[in-house]
């Protein structure tokens, strides 16, 4: 197979614009060749609320619902959801929000679009590491 051009974002939850402080929270991946437009996240609410201890986690979890959902093309998403792929991209890693933010879209190559999803998330959102404690 042939390695096909993709692009991504990462989504960030920002619950303090003036402290710079953000939680990676998921990952937007687009490949056009393969028509694939897919959007992962996870909220950890314990993390947020050392973030954040007033943000509130539900609401957060909602918004990034919306935007798996969008990407997706779920009908009842709204009706960015009905646009193409593309736009559809486009519009997820826009700048619209305060909370919810993406990092600048980065690009691959991928034989696999689901797989590198899932690698990109894994290694950009999971947590598999403890912090450790300061003395």
């Amino acid at each position: 197979m042939v390695p096909e051009p993709f692009q991504y974002a990462t989504i960030r939850v920002v619950p303090r614009i003036e402290r710079e402080e953000f939680l990676n929270v998921g990952v937007i991946l687009f490949c056009r060749t393969m028509s694939f437009l897919q959007a992962r996240v996870a909220l950890d609410p314990r993390r947020l609320e050392l973030l954040a201890g007033d943000a509130d986690a539900a609401e957060i979890a909602a918004h990034l619902d919306a935007r798996v959902r969008t990407a997706a093309g779920d009908p009842q998403a709204g009706p960015i959801a009905q646009m193409p792929q593309s736009e559809r991209f486009h519009w997820l890693v826009a700048p619209s929000s305060t909370v919810i933010q993406t990092s600048s879209v980065h690009s691959g190559l991928c034989e696999d679009p689901q797989a590198t999803l899932e690698r990109l998330f894994s290694g950009l959102v999971t947590t598999t590491t403890r912090p450790r404690q300061l003395d």
